[in-house]
């Protein structure tokens, strides 16, 4: 009886290890494909060339800064 209960917290357990690693693959598209989407938005009302190439590269970091966040907690949690 108190097998079960172990059971299903460990699956659990498998489904947000999951959810982390799908942020890791969705981070860095979804940031610049969002910077490039303000980017465009702000050469457009600025009439400049510039702002979505800044817009894609902020997006990248900020995928970058936020996969290495999933990552150094998904390692923390399995210490």
């Amino acid at each position: 009886m108190t097998d079960e209960p172990d059971k299903k917290g460990s699956f659990l357990k498998g489904y947000v290890k999951a959810e982390s690693m799908v942020q890791l693959a969705i981070a860095i598209p979804a940031g610049c494909l969002i910077g490039w989407l303000l980017g465009s938005w702000l050469d457009r009302h600025f009439h400049t060339t510039w702002i979505a190439i800044a817009g894609i590269v902020l997006g990248a970091v900020g995928g970058f800064i936020q996969m290495i966040t999933t990552a150094l907690r998904y390692m923390k949690d399995n210490k």
